[in-house]
């Protein structure tokens, strides 16, 4: 599933490409990935001009002029794939990317006035592309119970320890990664924000003091801001804005470097199972 620096790429490609495009048709293949009623397409979607795209956590939305948005999520293969005069591909990175579409995998196809296209390609039609008025998208039960966007100059150390204290009974590995907690936080940035601030993931969050919060998110930012700058991580799933691999995962301290020493201390980086998910960590850096 991608993370949030890979979304954010998505967003920043499709905004210089689809911006003031007028919908002409929309084509779909399956009400899961495309779950709308026809007449609210028709009325709201066929005929609207694209006025911005956004991003909300891992969620992304084109915002039409009807005042009507198309939220959507990729989940683990949806890719996204815009083909005029120039072509960008971003998502899962298989023949799709550069090959003719519509092909097996696309799920919905949007022609704009020009004739260029958009395609939301699935293979494992675990994602969707949701239509809705634009001012409900707050209320939204997939929107509404999200924390607060880390990037956003309101996302203080305050408030990131106010926050953890919904889970301050838990492993700090465990609250960064619940999406109700803080948005967008994944594997990868996780290990590598615990890593750069010298917390173990398993620390319980009730025995991390305001001083270590506020380290924990400047360092999250940090890495977060690296890997939009890198063109995200996914070496393996997803690709970015120009349909090429991103880079941040090359520059990673800890993520996938199990065996390898560490660039602070030299001690051999280890890997274990925390919250569920494989964790990288320094035992002399991150001691318990």
């Amino acid at each position: 599933m991608p993370e949030l620096p890979e979304v954010e790429t998505v967003k920043r490609g499709l905004s210089k490409l689809i911006i003031r495009k007028k919908i002409q048709s929309v084509e779909f293949d399956t009400p899961k990935s495309f779950p709308n009623s026809a007449s609210d397409v028709d009325t709201y979607m066929v005929g609207g001009v694209v006025t911005s795209v956004e991003r909300r956590a891992k969620a992304l939305f084109i915002h039409l002029d009807t005042g009507y948005s198309l939220m959507i999520h990729l989940k683990m293969t949806g890719q996204v794939v815009y083909v005029g005069k120039e072509r960008f591909g971003a998502g899962h990175p298989n023949e799709s990317l550069v090959q003719s579409l519509p092909d097996r995998s696309t799920r919905v196809t949007i022609t704009f006035s020009d004739n260029t296209k958009l395609y939301f390609n699935d293979q494992r039609k675990f994602g969707w592309m949701k239509l809705l008025p634009t001012e409900i998208i707050s209320e939204d039960s997939f929107i509404k119970k999200l924390g607060p966007e880390p990037l956003e100059p309101e996302f203080t150390g305050s408030v990131l320890y106010d926050r953890l204290q919904r889970r301050k009974n838990t492993n700090i590995k465990a609250a960064l990664l619940d999406q109700t907690v803080l948005a967008g936080i994944g594997n990868i940035y996780a290990d590598e924000g615990l890593w750069m601030s010298k917390i173990h993931p398993t620390t319980r969050v009730a025995n991390l003091d305001k001083k270590h919060v506020q380290e924990l998110r400047d360092n999250l930012v940090s890495v977060l801001q690296l890997s939009i700058e890198k063109g995200g991580s996914t070496d393996k799933n997803y690709v970015n804005a120009e349909g090429k691999k991103g880079s941040y995962i090359d520059f990673a301290e800890v993520f996938r470097r199990e065996g390898l020493p560490c660039s602070r201390c030299s001690t051999i980086i280890e890997k274990s199972r925390v919250a569920g998910r494989g964790t990288h960590t320094c035992p002399k850096c991150q001691a318990r």
